[in-house]
């Protein structure tokens, strides 16, 4: 695996270097040992899948507070989508500040997203599946947001939003969520 730091401290590119023959190819996904070795994150408590109907699908921008904060591993395993982490953490650097980028099944890439930092995606087509592992178990009361089309952010989100839950609808602006 390659691992890349962005703009936004502790949100990583995780690259994976495939291996192919006349059968395929092999790559490694996720290693305690390399997460360990590059000073990330590796504890993983669950793994969530994300299955998106329509292109233009959006989800997030969510976060946990502490005790239950959450580091996650986004992957696209099919399909294709556009990966956000904002930063919520007050006192940072780059807080407010977000970096996104396109994972797709055929890139394999993935995006490490830390705890104190929102998370949110785009789909990009239909039928598309994000699988994320995540360092934390999901907390009804603990979790929090931040609304996907907050001015002060603009998140350049690259389709039109077609399908966006309620809940996610009615989240907070960053000046008013309840941050970590």
């Amino acid at each position: 695996m390659r691992f890349h730091r962005t703009r936004i401290q502790g949100v990583v590119i995780v690259e994976v270097e495939p291996r192919g023959d006349e059968r395929g190819s092999f790559a490694r996904a996720f290693c305690v040992e390399e997460f360990e070795q590059n000073g990330l994150d590796s504890h993983v408590e669950q793994t969530n899948l994300s299955t998106n109907v329509e292109a233009g699908t959006l989800r997030g921008l969510h976060y946990q507070l502490p005790p239950a904060a959450e580091t996650k591993l986004v992957r696209c395993v099919r399909g294709a989508l556009f990966d956000v982490a904002v930063d919520a953490r007050p006192g940072s650097e780059t807080f407010g500040q977000w970096f996104g980028l396109e994972l797709t099944e055929e890139n394999g890439t993935a995006l490490l997203i830390p705890e104190g930092c929102a998370h949110g995606f785009q789909t990009l087509v239909p039928a598309t599946t994000a699988l994320y592992q995540v360092s934390a178990a999901y907390a009804p009361s603990r979790e929090r947001g931040i609304h996907h089309a907050d001015p002060a952010l603009d998140i350049g989100w690259p389709l039109e939003v077609r399908n966006l839950s309620s809940r996610d609808r009615d989240l907070p602006l960053l000046d008013d969520a309840d941050l970590p």
